[in-house]
């Protein structure tokens, strides 16, 4: 399924990789923020999230590392790039 179609039917757990800071600067409404360094302490609670993790940030890299790591963990997430983006995606 496409990222696209995920926001628009509402699927899914949007997961906001970006630091604290960066988050509370502006956010997918909805959305969580667990930053890239607390990933790997937060699998647990990752597990539990409905899925497909939608993960995102301000470009797209580091969402890209959080991909990678969490489909070797096992989890089904996609790399939804800019957390701007998927804002856009959901309020149009």
């Amino acid at each position: 399924m496409s990222i696209e179609k995920l926001i628009k039917e509402n699927k899914g757990t949007i997961i906001d990789v970006r630091s604290r800071n960066e988050y509370s600067s502006g956010h997918v409404n909805g959305s969580r923020n667990i930053p890239l360094t607390e990933i790997p302490n937060s699998l647990d609670e990752l597990k539990q999230l409905t899925a497909p993790l939608i993960l995102c940030c301000a470009s797209g890299m580091r969402s890209h590392q959080a991909e990678t790591y969490l489909q070797e963990q096992g989890i089904e997430c996609i790399n939804g790039g800019s957390w701007l983006e998927l804002n856009y995606l959901k309020f149009n």
